[in-house]
């Protein structure tokens, strides 16, 4: 090495750092987060071939990885480029949420834009952006308008993900069990996975937590990962029926491929990029947009108490709703939830939901009359769009149907596509479905409702700019517990939820069983214990948050006092001690900021914690009403035992908590005087 001379050119442009090397050798470009904590580094291969790492501390989050985009029919844009000019910005901002795990987020983060052209040929231009957090990144092509890129047909995405090793990984595979993310997690490393979904958790020999997914999912295909190697994933775009992955034409820019890294699941849990990534609200008035817990005619069709079409025991009747209704008042719920309402129930449902009327009521349901009832009640009708996958038939009525809700003072609509494809062969999560989830979204806040999507496309954070997003299913829920062949969710999928499935925003879970003594046709129960079914309520986000039970299951119940009580968004989330897939526990603040909330879980092991309250404020004491697992509880022989007591507490206190098998802990803390 020492018969080689080198000349090292240093510019530097505010935070950012570029070494420019001897001709015929890379040029590298760096970038620290505002805290110096993480740096990303940006440089062009010796063939020209964009290539980024990153790091945490010092500490390799991920290794050298390839960049670029294939078209069918065009020349490649993966090689051959070369760096036009750089930019850098600074952001410090924080902006409020009409709802979330926090009122105010900071958006604090250093950004580099890197403009490429290829150096020969059609020289046509792509820029790449970085944005650089102290809790990681999130960068995105932009391709301007130009005279040799117009109308294209994206083919593939080079984006590779590399790590230093052959790390764990939580994940749940990409169409191979169903359609719309409804698997348990698994956990193996990297070499015994194949393609994944996105959010996907690594815990790395580095010692540190990732996060890989995406950001703003906006007129594009879904994000998969593709295992390439046992060290590596690339970007594994999710294709229409014809096999094209993204028609597009420029000016258009992709999501955000985002890595959130932290030293704790409780550092990625927490980050807020994803947010932060998405554009303002595009809703001015947001003062309809408000939070609610609801009950609903649903869990009763998944015990065959009722059905969702007519006859004998047709759940969405008149009666049946007035009843919800007066429950949901007595107990100062916000909605009631029916499911079967409308027309289209009737036979297989889900062979085509052509069938589905989204305006016209069954026979023996009166919406206008359940509507008056409900708002003397002061109690709101939530409404049911179940499409069976069939979007286009669903489009065609969807201007009529919310005009029909919001004459009729329903302000929230639960969407559904029980079907495992949309429109009987583009996937949920394709560029297809991108676009008439979103078209969904907008069309309802022109109405002013609120939308809480079911087999949906996986969230990106759309909900910051669209705050009527309210909630999504995207996972495997609570009806699992009624029908499913394998027996239900397990203990170890709740404590998993919170470092996989809830990072990609709202969870519409279902919690709330109180009854562990129905019978299914396959054997399915909940398999938690009752405080569990509380603590959920803390540990799994919502803003709009379901008492999935029967009400005639609630009556009498002190436990249920908890349920009535726990808010559904907060001002303050903080994740204490966890570890995936075991146990955790979560703290999180009212949106008054006054009470804190906490919800602790396990898996099927029992457990005994020692949980500081340091969270508190400091120099007030609180009472703390405690909901945990009673002697001799266990979810699989013994679910219902709850002890509910009180104690003075204050920031200095531990508290032991013992969690049953399956169990769980829920705390209330309220200040105590001024």
């Amino acid at each position: 090495m020492k018969n080689i001379r080198y000349r090292y050119c240093i510019i530097a442009l505010a935070s950012i750092l570029i070494y420019a090397c001897s001709a015929g050798t890379k040029k590298t470009y760096k970038i620290n987060s505002p805290g110096k904590v993480t740096e990303l580094v940006f440089e062009l291969t010796v063939s020209g071939q964009p290539q980024y790492s990153f790091t945490s501390n010092g500490k390799s989050v991920i290794e050298p990885s390839l960049m670029g985009f294939e078209f069918q029919g065009i020349q490649k844009m993966t090689e051959g480029f070369e760096v036009v000019s750089t930019e850098e910005k600074s952001a410090d901002a924080t902006w409020e949420q009409p709802w979330g795990e926090f009122k105010k987020v900071r958006d604090h983060h250093n950004e580099l834009i890197v403009h490429l052209k290829e150096s020969k040929g059609e020289e046509r231009l792509v820029d790449i952006i970085f944005r650089v957090f102290d809790d990681g990144v999130g960068f995105r092509y932009e391709f301007p308008k130009q005279p040799n890129l117009g109308k294209v047909k994206i083919s593939n995405e080079i984006t590779q993900f590399t790590f230093k090793s052959n790390n764990d990984v939580w994940w749940i595979p990409v169409h191979r069990e169903n359609s719309y993310y409804e698997s348990e997690y698994r956990k193996t490393p990297i070499s015994k996975t194949d393609t994944i979904n996105t959010p996907a958790t690594f815990e790395t020999k580095e010692n540190l937590y990732v996060a890989i997914h995406e950001a703003n999912l906006t007129d594009f295909a879904s994000m998969t990962l593709l295992k390439t190697s046992d060290k590596q994933y690339k970007s594994d775009l999710v294709p229409w029926a014809d096999g094209v992955k993204v028609y597009a034409e420029t000016p258009f820019k992709t999501p955000w491929r985002t890595v959130v890294v932290g030293k704790t699941p409780g550092d990625v849990a927490t980050s807020t990029i994803m947010l932060n990534l998405n554009e303002p609200s595009k809703i001015e008035d947001l003062s309809w947009i408000t939070p609610s817990k609801y009950i609903g005619i649903w869990w009763g069709m998944h015990l065959e108490k009722f059905t969702w079409g007519q006859g004998p025991k047709h759940g969405a009747t008149t009666k049946n709703t007035k009843e919800y209704i007066d429950f949901a008042a007595k107990n100062n719920f916000d909605g009631v939830l029916v499911e079967g309402w409308n027309e289209g129930w009737d036979g297989d449902w889900t062979a085509d939901g052509k069938a589905f009327s989204f305006v016209k009521a069954y026979p023996d349901f009166n919406l206008e009359e359940i509507t008056k009832y409900a708002a003397i009640k002061n109690v709101r009708l939530i409404g049911h769009h179940e499409t069976a996958g069939a979007s286009k038939h669903y489009e065609g009525q969807l201007e009529d149907a919310f005009k029909l809700y919001q004459k009729m003072g329903v302000n929230s609509v639960k969407t559904g596509y029980v079907n495992k494809y949309l429109d009987k062969k583009e996937w949920h999560d394709s560029q297809y479905a991108s676009r008439h989830y979103r078209k969904v979204i907008e069309t309802a806040a022109k109405y002013h409702i609120m939308i809480d999507n079911h087999e949906p496309i996986k969230g990106t954070g759309i909900q910051r700019t669209y705050p009527n997003f309210m909630s999504q299913e995207g996972g495997r829920g609570q009806e699992y517990n009624a029908w499913s062949v394998d027996g239900g969710n397990t203990p170890q999928h709740l404590t998993t939820l919170p470092f996989t499935r809830m990072l990609s925003g709202p969870f519409d879970y279902t919690p709330g069983n109180f009854n562990f003594d129905y019978k299914t046709p396959s054997g399915a129960r909940v398999q938690t214990t009752l405080a569990n079914q509380l603590a959920l309520y803390v540990i799994i986000f919502s803003p709009l948050q379901m008492a999935s039970d029967l009400p005639e299951n609630y009556v009498d119940k002190p436990e249920f006092q908890f349920i009535k009580d726990v808010p559904c968004t907060w001002s303050d989330t903080k994740v204490l001690d966890s570890k995936i897939g075991e146990y955790t526990t979560i703290v999180r603040k009212d949106w008054d900021e006054k009470n804190w909330y906490l919800g602790s879980i396990t898996n099927k092991d029992a457990r005994d914690l020692k949980v500081t309250l340091s969270f508190l404020d400091k120099g007030k004491e609180y009472e703390a009403e405690i909901y945990a697992d009673g002697a001799g509880a266990n979810y699989k022989t013994n679910p219902y035992p709850v002890a509910i007591s009180k104690q003075k507490v204050n920031n200095e206190t531990v508290l032991n908590i013992k969690l049953a098998a399956g169990g769980g802990t829920a705390i209330k803390f309220t200040p105590i005087g001024k």
